[in-house]
């Protein structure tokens, strides 16, 4: 595996890493085709905006350049941009100052079976929830133990990811994806202004939904609205969109909506 820390050739982390201690931090996983790293503006945009939240300091321009050499190297396969405060003494207060960490991971990318993308996937209904924090929500910040938790809920290769509810059971998203839905022709997605991932293919699905003049909309979702929906499909930034065909007793038809989105992403990550 090929890793990088401060832009050097390294394998090991100082114990006293913030990332390990406290989860402080911030990461990115980020497809790469020809030796360039896929939806680059995006992501960088989302790790800009959480370490501008959590106040970590770090220069985005020079990062770009080492993402790009990393990325380069790489060649084809996917880049693990890791951001943590860097080195600190005991105790939660952040040091001051504070030198951020750059940890770049590359490996080969995932293989999932096509029978997702095409015939569609059966989605595990997870009972963990995830909790509201608002100063959190969106950023893919480093503690991950409620999608850990969530995974480790079934087993079953048969479902290929799981649903992920609020402590108030509204519908927010997969342990690794975000959701869309179809009724009536319009697009729905959750809001995530009190916890979950905003993804950047969400991001994407939703920009292209408006060059398309697909009518959408991202508001609070309750089980029962996802459940009476006409399409339902999964997106994350290395498979692109897996129609979703079963949740429980409920079955969905791969629908049009859901195809010509696939479609234009599918194009999008090939390029």
């Amino acid at each position: 595996m090929l890793s990088w820390v401060d832009g050097l050739p390294a394998a090991e982390l100082p114990l006293s890493d913030r990332g390990l201690a406290y989860g402080d931090g911030l990461f990115e996983t980020i497809a790469v085709r020809g030796g360039r790293a896929v939806l680059l503006p995006r992501h960088l945009a989302r790790l800009g905006e959480g370490l501008r939240r959590l106040s970590i300091n770090l220069d985005l321009v020079a990062l770009e350049a080492e993402l790009s050499a990393f990325c380069t190297e790489l060649g084809e396969g996917v880049a693990k941009l890791i951001v943590t405060r860097g080195d600190g003494l005991r105790g939660y207060a952040p040091p001051q100052p504070a030198s951020a960490r750059r940890i770049l991971l590359g490996s080969p990318a995932p293989s999932y079976p096509t029978v997702n993308a095409e015939q569609g996937v059966c989605l595990f209904p997870c009972a963990t929830r995830l909790a509201e924090q608002p100063l959190l929500a969106g950023l893919k910040h480093l503690n991950r133990l409620e999608q850990v938790l969530a995974r480790g809920e079934w087993q079953d290769a048969a479902f290929a990811e799981g649903l992920l509810r609020d402590i108030s059971g509204r519908v927010i998203e997969g342990v690794f994806s975000n959701l869309f839905l179809v009724r009536e022709g319009v697009l729905l997605t959750p809001d995530l202004s009190r916890c979950g991932v905003a993804g950047v293919m969400r991001a994407e699905v939703l920009a292209l939904a408006e060059t398309q003049g697909i009518e959408q909309r991202v508001s609070d979702i309750d089980y029962d609205e996802l459940l009476a929906a006409d399409e339902v499909f999964l997106c994350n930034s290395l498979y692109g969109i897996w129609p979703v065909r079963q949740l429980s007793a409920s079955v969905w038809p791969v629908g049009p909506l859901t195809r010509k989105l696939q479609g234009l992403v599918r194009s999008l990550l090939d390029s």
